[in-house]
């Protein structure tokens, strides 16, 4: 299990992908029971009337709702396996690396609450890059860079080891709320949280690309409260995004600093691998290869590099047990 701020997903021994769902959980106002999960749930994000409350328990790559999140995971895996409750699943889920212990014991807890048998731990760079087929175990080193929705992980990897992590609150999340704030600031119109989303997957970019499109908004007028529509082009968005993208070039550049000089040469020559949903925005890889003077490349399916790293590590616990943290 990936269990990710923006989604989770989910996948087995036997099939590669089970679960790829929104963390998102739309409840009752008045009886907390849960009225809907993943997609559906999502969907009622900023149009929710007072008796519904949409909500999303994970913050930042941790648990923010341990009841909600359990109720989450149960829903989850219950979609994956079926409701049978004849067995209690074994489960790899991977984590932020710079959580708490405390942070580590509530993903257990609700995960074993939800009913899963035995839980592993695996760092969510780690996985990354098991997932990209590098040589983690191997004395060379590897840097991954994972942008998800609450954080930004980068690591360099070598001998089953993360031997420099930084993990970094600023990710696909922050980079919303920055369009939100851009749009209010700049063109006095308010807009919704996925509205916000949107905007920066048909129109982000990192580094200026002259292909001319733009999008109609839709939301309210700031001052007057009225519903208003605004032209954005790509500029916008990627001045939007840069105080985003400055941090996490900045963390690029801290951990090169802290690497030791045999695998910093390493990385030099093999470069960075790029994973999580962030990689899908739009020369990326280009401006972070711009500031770190690093080849990067983006993985193939960066959104389910982490999920592909844990399953590996799950299907083979033995070969991969330096790798768990628990």
């Amino acid at each position: 299990m990936d269990l990710g701020t923006a989604n989770t997903l989910l996948s087995s021994a036997r099939e590669d992908l089970l679960v790829n769902e929104p963390s998102v959980v739309a409840l009752d106002a008045a009886s907390g029971a849960v009225l809907a999960v993943g997609a559906q749930a999502k969907a009622y994000l900023g149009r929710t009337p007072q008796k519904i409350r949409a909500v999303r328990p994970m913050k930042d790559g941790v648990i923010a709702d341990f009841d909600v999140t359990r109720e989450m995971i149960a829903y989850f895996v219950s979609k994956a396996i079926g409701r049978s409750r004849l067995f209690r699943p074994s489960m790899v889920i991977s984590i932020p690396s710079g959580i708490t212990q405390v942070e580590k014991k509530a993903v257990i807890d609700a995960a074993l609450l939800a009913g899963a048998g035995e839980v592993r731990l695996v760092e969510e760079p780690m996985a990354a890059a098991l997932g990209a087929d590098l040589p983690v175990q191997e004395a060379v080193a590897s840097m991954v860079l994972d942008i998800g929705g609450g954080t930004s992980e980068v690591a360099v990897i070598s001998l089953s080891a993360m031997s420099v992590t930084r993990s970094l609150r600023i990710a696909g999340d922050v980079m919303n709320d920055a369009v939100r704030r851009y749009m209010r600031d700049v063109f006095g119109i308010v807009i919704g949280e996925n509205s916000a989303e949107r905007l920066k997957i048909e129109l982000g970019t990192a580094v200026p690309v002259d292909d001319g499109r733009t999008a109609e908004v839709m939301g309210k007028d700031a001052v007057l409260g009225t519903p208003k529509t605004v032209s954005v082009s790509e500029a916008h968005v990627r001045e939007a995004l840069r105080d985003p993208l400055q941090a996490i070039a900045g963390a690029v550049l801290r951990a090169l600093e802290m690497t030791p000089p045999e695998l910093a040469a390493d990385i030099y020559e093999h470069g960075m691998l790029l994973a999580g949903g962030g990689g899908l925005l739009r020369g990326l890889d280009q401006y972070l290869a711009a500031a770190a003077h690093i080849p990067v490349r983006v993985d193939d399916d960066p959104l389910t590099t982490v999920l592909r790293g844990s399953a590996r590590a799950m299907r083979d616990k033995r070969t991969y047990e330096d790798l768990f943290i628990n």
